[in-house]
């Protein structure tokens, strides 16, 4: 696959954890299922790695953690990426006022870039899903093209709804009618048109001092996304259907996310006898 020119990840890391409680290091390093370590020894497997996989396997080499002061267990666990085979480098968010501030640290670094991002404490599925935003882009060339996947009727979402033309026209967290598919925002990928979009979006909620959405909510990036629709940047989307998408940062999700990729290992080993 072509890429568009470099293309850089973003991988917001500010969070505290509280929907799960006490942690013993930093969410992003909380250990989901097993890896191989080259040697055929298994170790355990960072959920965070997960989403690094996924930028790898989209030819992505080079990506930025924004930490909060604090986190410091991640750069000690990644270093400067030789342990996944990427470039990383880390930076120190400034505002903290939800996932758009965060990820706006970034600006200075990748202005000029194609983005793409995930969170570091979501799994998601296809392997090739950024694969797929990216060849969206080049074919629409698209400001912004998001990944969107099935939502469970009990999970909190971003949900997308989508217009006649049978492209996105809100992305808000609300609950359509039962007749409508579950259809939520996982995953993006945009140009550096967006990402000067979000800058300028944040800057004047700075200037004003009003660090709330309208609707009374901290921001996050629903909030941005919908306003660069309403403010007609090109919007384009995948729809992984037969995907699925799995928010650890809950106690039950991370279970079960446990206990899946237990599950797949022990199939792993089975196979080899």
């Amino acid at each position: 696959m072509s890429l568009p020119q470099e293309i850089v990840g973003l991988i917001p890391a500010g969070g505290h954890a509280t929907r799960l409680g006490l942690l013993p290091c930093s969410k992003e390093l909380f250990p989901i299922g097993w890896q191989s370590d080259g040697t055929g020894k298994m170790k355990p497997k960072a959920v965070s790695a997960f989403l690094l996989e996924k930028y790898k396997a989209a030819g992505i080499r080079k990506a930025y953690f924004i930490l909060r002061k604090g986190k410091w267990d991640i750069p000690q666990y990644y270093g400067d990426g030789e342990v996944v085979e990427m470039d990383l480098a880390y930076l120190i968010m400034n505002l903290p006022h939800g996932h758009p501030f965060t990820l706006d640290q970034a600006f200075p670094f990748t202005r000029n870039n194609f983005v793409a991002f995930g969170y570091p404490d979501i799994l998601f599925a296809p392997e090739d899903a950024f694969s797929q935003l990216i060849a969206k882009q080049g074919d629409t060339k698209a400001d912004i093209v998001l990944g969107i996947f099935p939502i469970r009727p009990d999970q909190q979402w971003h949900i997308a709804s989508f217009g006649h033309d049978g492209k996105i026209d809100t992305i808000a967290r609300k609950t359509p009618p039962p007749e409508i598919p579950r259809l939520g925002f996982g995953i993006a990928f945009w140009t550096p048109k967006f990402s000067l979009f979000m800058h300028e979006f944040l800057l004047r909620a700075i200037k004003q001092d009003v660090f709330v959405a309208p609707d009374g909510n901290e921001y996050i990036m629903n909030h941005v996304l919908q306003a660069a629709i309403d403010e007609g940047l090109s919007v384009e989307s995948v729809v992984f259907e037969s995907g699925f998408i799995l928010d650890v940062g809950t106690p039950d999700d991370l279970f079960a996310a446990q206990v899946e990729q237990s599950a797949a290992v022990r199939k792993v080993n089975r196979d080899k006898e």
